[in-house]
């Protein structure tokens, strides 16, 4: 894991994501690309050189928000870009790779019922590269325990393990792997790949309506430090397609989410 990249705006809960993500980089020897996208509404005489003079600005807000935090001795570089942050992510991972997208759960202007506002749910959404969250004032500690909730457990895209293997391994840390049998169950999900299966110190199962509702059963027991989940075309995100926000109802989660792509 190379390069992590942070989108941030003007939530407040701007400067506690960024410094999770240097300290958790820090633990990685990842690089850190702070990262702001702009849009442009063009009027009638409007300056020409008007995307120029916004991005300084960006540049300008997300540096304030750098300056905020301690940020260990890594050289984080600051990127702005114009159009949409999923567009311009394109962009920026033929350019540089990034190896994991690390973003705070919602703006400040969404509301209290919502676990992930519209930049992050749909980087979850959208976005094939691995994507951790992490919820409101959250503080980095060192990642003992990690849970993973599965239905299938067979794992069809190449190399989507890799983020869950490096935490494991750098951290030294337990993986418990829980898979959740709901109706849809089949005996061929009960087949393990070779990635996880080398990767879990610990297996359980579980009958529910959902995948959520078993990793709610299951929370207390292990108190992770970080849930894994795989998104899947008709897995743990499939009610959550529609809307980019997505509703306390729906999902939430007290410690950082890291959700990766488990199919092509």
């Amino acid at each position: 894991m190379k390069n992590i990249l942070v989108p941030i705006g003007s939530s407040s809960n701007a400067k506690n994501t960024l410094q999770y993500a240097i300290d958790f980089a820090k633990d990685m020897n990842a690089n850190v690309f702070v990262f702001r996208a702009f849009s442009v509404t063009a009027k009638a005489g409007a300056m020409i050189n008007i995307d120029s003079i916004i991005a300084r600005e960006q540049v300008a807000s997300v540096k304030a928000v750098v300056d905020q935090v301690d940020t260990k001795g890594i050289d984080v570089k600051i990127i702005s870009a114009k159009g949409g942050v999923i567009d311009s992510l394109d962009v920026l991972n033929k350019e540089i790779g990034i190896d994991l997208v690390i973003v705070g759960q919602r703006p400040n202007d969404l509301q209290e019922s919502f676990f992930l506002g519209r930049t992050s749910g749909s980087l979850v959404k959208q976005t094939n590269i691995p994507v951790l969250i992490i919820p409101e004032g959250y503080i980095f500690q060192p990642i003992k325990k990690v849970l993973t909730a599965i239905k299938s457990g067979i794992i069809t895209k190449k190399n989507a393990v890799l983020p869950l293997e490096k935490i494991v391994t750098t951290f030294e840390a337990n993986m418990h792997l829980l898979q959740v049998k709901t109706k849809k169950f089949t005996p061929k999900d009960l087949e393990i790949s070779r990635e996880l299966e080398s990767l879990k110190t610990g297996y359980s199962t579980s009958e529910n309506a959902t995948l959520f509702q078993g990793v709610l059963e299951h929370l207390n027991t292990h108190n992770p430090d970080v849930i894994c989940v795989f998104r899947r075309k008709r897995g743990f995100f499939k009610k959550l397609w529609e809307q980019n926000t997505i509703k306390k109802a729906d999902f939430e989660s007290r410690v950082p989410l890291l959700v990766l792509k488990g199919a092509e």
